[in-house]
Order: structure tokens, then C-alpha cells, then sequence
């Protein structure tokens, strides 16, 4: 791990990164005592209140920067993310050449907007405005599915907003909090601005009380989320961002663009393993097109390469570990002991016997909202699919969720398809579109699937706070 410019500390713990991909210990990482993380964190604090000083032309070049640093590393990481996580090792690069690079540009784009003066009208003999300043210290607790791209989020438009970013990432992605310290540090950053922070949850909760981060991000489950919320508030009166899970709907009409749909929403529910909080996990199509999209769509399911996500024509790899691998395969079980039906399952794909981590895509049919398949988020590659009699009970069943992260609907006519995004409870809604973040759009999510937003000029709300200036420039 690297440690340049870094508060010295000394091995404490020796967690091991067990690999999906066969079971083997992939990498070991130190963390970090309190005492150890209390001396990053007071070079974290000090750091700060040095890069806040910085034009923001400076900020904006480097992290613009960050990007090509990273990229000189590129073929190395790739492996190290795959061999941490399971994602195919053409998915590990894209995620860095694609919304890694697309999210940062982005923000680094619109920051000079998202932070200018808001300057009141005129009036005599005063001059008004407000101004946005750094929050301070910035925590980041990362999760694995999208190691890059779910830190990025927040990172960038801190240390954009002349923040300093301490990154606890998930144990199974730890390294990843390392790649992103080095490329700043790169870049031109100083030491200590962006830091990893190889920490355990008892030590997180010794820090949040110590009441020194300005903001804290949270990226994972809603019992985690629920967890940090308290964590901080019960010390603390600064903000939380909490971006949660998803059991993301799609409504698919009889007027859509038939193969477009069916493309998008195979990929939207196996990509990444079925592994993000915004893939699709319900599907309901109208009756009238429901038998033959559902033969489209198991078909072109079975297209998938299931295996060793280092191996080049590998497009489906394993699940992040076993303990995932388990409560997939209970949703499965669940689902088919209570009258649902696989309509593609193991016996369609080879499955490696490298791990237990390796799950064949399934299509179930016959599901209800009884199952937890249709109400708790499976985050792995299995979707249910719905028959539907109308927009109206497509609408229904997509909104009775805990969820709302995200929603489409698939129509080729426009106006329809607006009037029925209007009507589902989700953080961003989709026509023709899934599973995608659009960096100039904000990141949230309703219900049990977050608090606050990330990404956009809004993102930069979070990480910074107004300060109003009164200047009274004539007193006679």
C-alpha cells in the first residue's frame, strides 16, 4: 500500500482479501489503530486548512489531473479490482476509462458554477453575497460493487469544494482507497489531502464521535446506513449522505422499441453480477407483449459467459463472496418453494467450480410481491417479471417497495411514458434508459434507498456550506 507523505503507523491487524474468483488470498492490508487514525486524521485537518487557501483553478487541474495519474497505473489496478471483487477484467477497466473519467471531468467541468458567489441585487451603500466554504474533513465509507465510481462521487467535488478526504473503503476493496490516495498525491494534491483510511467500524465510530469530519458519506446497506446516521448524529450536527439499496422497477409498455428494451434490461438487471443498487431486479410488462418479451429476453440472457473474470471471454463473473453467494441463492430457493419458475438457471451456463462464489443468471416468471425476491434487494444476478393488465397496476406494483432509487419506463411515446414517470417514487427515473448515472443529474433516492445527493452542481451542497457576507461600504 503506499504510504508516501503519509502519519507513520504500525501493523496492527492484517485483514485478508479473499478472492471470489477461486477462494485464495488476493492481497492482506494493515489497519490502522485509533491512535494511528487520529494522527491522519490531524494531518488530514491540517492539510485542509492549507488546500482551502487554493485557487480553484488550481483544485480543478488537479484532480483533472488525478485521472491521467491513474491512468499510468491502469493495467495493474484493473487486475487488483478483479481479482478483489470478481468483476470481469474488461468491466474493471471501464470503470475507470468510462464513468471514472466521464463523472470527474464532469464535476471538475461545472465547479466553478456550483461554487461561485450567489451575489444579491444591489442596494445602496451595501454589498451582499453568499459564498460556499469547505466543510473541513470530508469521511467516505466506499463500497465494493463500483469501487472507483462510488468514491468519485464524493471525493472529487470535496476536494473540488477545498475539502480533504479520508476514505474508509469496503475491507474486499481496500487497496482501491490506496490507487486514489497515490493518483492525487500524483497529481500534485498534498500529502494528506486524500487519504486512505484502513480502518475497522469500532474505530469509525471512535472518530465520528471526536466530532472532526464535516460530512460523512455512506455507500451500502440500509441496517449500515441506519447504523452511521445514528453513529454521527448522536455527537455530532453535521451532514449525512446515505446512498442505500435499490429493488429498482421497470415498466415495459406494448409501444416500445422491442429489442432496445430487451437489450437494456438484460444488461441493466446481470451487469456487474446484478451487483448495483441501480440494476433492475422487477420487471412488469404488459400483458399484450408479456410472452414474447419474456422469450426475448431468456434468450438473450443465455448469451452470457459465466467465469473466471480474468479469462478474456468472460462477461458474467462470480459474486463478491460467499456470504452474498448464500443469500442469493436463499432468494432463489424461497422464490421457486413458494411457486415461481427459473426459466434459465445453472444447468444453462458452465459454472466454474473455482468457488462457491460463481451464480448462473436467473429469469424467474410466477413471482409475487410475497417473495423476497420481489421486496428485498437480491443484489445479484437473478430478476423477477411480472404479467401486468395495465399502466395502472404496473404502477402500483413498481411503488410497493421500501425502495426508490430508480424507475424506467419503456415507451417510444414520449409524453405517455413522462406522465407515468411522474407517478413512481424513485430518486431518478429513466424513459428508454437503466442503470446509468448521469453526472449533470443528481444522484438521490427516496424511502429506504438514501438521504441527500450526490453528483451535480447540487452534489457540491453537501460538502460545502454558505457563509453570508453583509458589507456595508458607505457609514455616512
Amino acid at each position: 500500500m503506499f504510504a508516501a507523505g503519509r502519519a507513520k503507523y504500525h501493523p496492527r491487524d492484517m485483514p485478508d482479501i479473499v478472492s471470489p474468483i477461486d477462494d485464495q488470498v488476493a492481497y492482506s492490508f494493515r489497519e490502522l489503530s485509533e491512535a494511528e487514525a487520529l494522527a491522519r486524521l490531524d494531518q488530514a485537518t491540517e492539510v485542509q486548512r492549507q488546500w482551502a487557501r487554493v485557487p480553484l483553478a488550481s483544485r480543478i487541474a488537479v484532480c483533472r489531473d488525478m485521472l491521467r495519474r491513474y491512468a499510468e497505473f491502469e493495467e495493474q489496478y484493473a487486475e487488483q479490482l478483479t481479482r478483489m471483487m470478481g468483476k470481469p477484467l474488461a468491466h474493471a477497466r471501464g470503470e475507470f476509462r468510462g464513468p471514472m473519467t466521464e463523472r470527474t471531468t464532469a464535476l471538475c467541468d461545472m465547479a466553478e458554477q456550483a461554487l461561485a458567489d450567489q451575489v444579491l441585487p444591489a442596494k445602496a451603500g451595501l454589498r451582499r453575497f453568499i459564498r460556499r466554504e469547505p466543510v473541513g474533513t470530508v469521511l467516505d465509507i466506499a463500497a465494493w460493487n463500483y469501487p472507483l465510481i462510488i468514491p468519485i462521487n464524493v471525493v472529487v467535488p470535496a476536494v473540488l469544494g477545498g475539502n480533504a478526504v479520508m476514505i474508509k473503503h469496503a475491507p474486499q476493496t481496500a487497496l482501491v482507497a490506496d490507487q486514489l490516495e497515490h493518483a492525487f498525491t500524483a497529481a500534485g494534491a498534498p500529502a494528506g489531502l486524500v487519504q486512505a483510511l484502513p480502518i475497522d467500524h469500532v474505530t469509525v465510530a471512535e472518530l465520528v464521535a471526536r466530532r472532526r469530519f464535516g460530512f460523512v458519506a455512506f455507500t451500502g446497506s440500509v441496517r449500515g446506513g441506519h447504523e452511521v446516521y445514528r453513529t454521527v448524529a448522536r455527537e455530532n450536527f453535521v451532514g449525512v449522505g446515505l446512498e442505500l439499496g435499490g429493488k429498482d422497477p421497470a415498466l415495459v409498455l406494448p409501444d416500445c422499441d422491442f429489442d432496445h428494451a430487451v437489450d437494456n434490461l438484460v444488461d441493466g438487471a446481470f451487469f456487474n453480477a446484478g451487483q448495483s443498487c441501480c440494476g433492475i431486479e422487477r420487471i412488469y410488462v404488459h400483458a399484450e407483449i408479456y410472452d414474447r418479451f419474456v422469450e426475448a429476453y431468456v434468450a438473450k440472457t443465455r448469451e452470457y459467459v459465466l467465469g473466471n473474470p480474468l479469462d478474456p471471454g468472460t462477461t458474467l463473473g462470480p459474486v463478491v463472496d460467499a456470504a452474498a453467494a448464500e443469500r442469493i441463492r436463499g432468494h432463489v430457493e424461497q422464490a421457486l418453494a413458494t411457486g415461481a419458475r427459473a426459466l434459465t438457471s445453472a444447468a444453462d451456463f458452465r459454472v466454474p467450480d473455482l468457488s462457491a462464489c460463481y451464480i448462473a443468471p436467473h429469469v424467474l416468471v410466477d413471482v409475487t410481491h410475497e417473495m423476497d425476491v420481489m421486496r428485498e434487494e437480491t443484489f445479484g444476478p437473478v430478476v423477477g417479471i411480472m404479467k401486468v393488465a395495465d399502466e395502472d397496476e404496473a404502477v402500483r406494483l413498481a411503488n410497493d417497495s421500501d425502495y426508490g432509487l430508480t424507475a424506467s419506463v419503456w415507451t417510444q411515446d414520449v409524453d405517455r411514458g413522462l406522465a407515468l414517470l411522474e407517478r413512481l417514487e424513485a430518486g431518478t427515473v429513466y424513459l428508454n434508459r437503466c442503470d446509468y448515472l448521469d453526472p449533470g443529474l443528481a444522484w438521490t433516492g427516496v424511502k429506504d434507498s438514501g438521504h441527500g445527493a450526490s453528483l451535480s452542481t447540487l452534489g457540491f451542497l453537501s460538502v460545502t456550506r454558505p457563509k453570508s457576507y453583509h458589507l456595508r461600504t458607505v457609514t455616512s
